[in-house]
């Protein structure tokens, strides 16, 4: 019992050597007992084993688990970043067909009034025919902007 305790302990002591070690080799000392090691003793009939090294032949060919989880990272944030450009843009055309609507709106409503009365500090009263003309390019200029084809920037 005292022995085999002996033997296991040994192992496992060697087992991270075993793991690096490109062949291990098996052998029977006069005792009985049973020795492993990374180099073949000298004088008695060893036998070569493979070990398992718990990590595939393959794995310099294949990235580390690290670097493929950094490529995943980039992927979703390419794919976050795209989706937040898509976002954007639908939201500038939304408020861009809203700015159009709306300029529409009052340019038909100044074009088709002689007199156009506002309230100002309170208190109404009526655009002058300089006044009107002017709101009235302002709003053609915001059509002009926001109804046509989008310009780059």
């Amino acid at each position: 019992m005292k022995m085999q305790l002996k033997t296991m302990v040994l192992i496992l002591a060697m087992a991270p050597a075993m793991v690096n070690a490109a062949t291990v080799y098996k052998w029977t000392d006069a005792d009985g007992v049973t020795h492993f090691g990374d180099r073949q003793p000298t004088g008695t009939q060893a036998e070569q084993i493979r070990v398992r090294s718990g990590q595939p032949s393959s794995a310099n060919t294949h990235s580390s688990a690290q670097q493929q989880l950094k490529e995943m990272e980039k992927r979703q944030q390419a794919a976050s970043e795209e989706s937040s450009e898509i976002d954007a843009a639908a939201t500038r055309q939304a408020q861009r067909k809203t700015n159009c609507d709306a300029a529409q709106q009052n340019l038909e409503i100044i074009s088709n009034n002689a007199r156009i009365r506002i309230t100002e500090d309170g208190e109404q009263r009526f655009l002058t025919p300089d006044e009107v003309s002017q709101q009235k390019q302002t709003y053609e200029d915001i059509v002009e902007q926001n109804c046509g084809a989008e310009k780059a920037p």
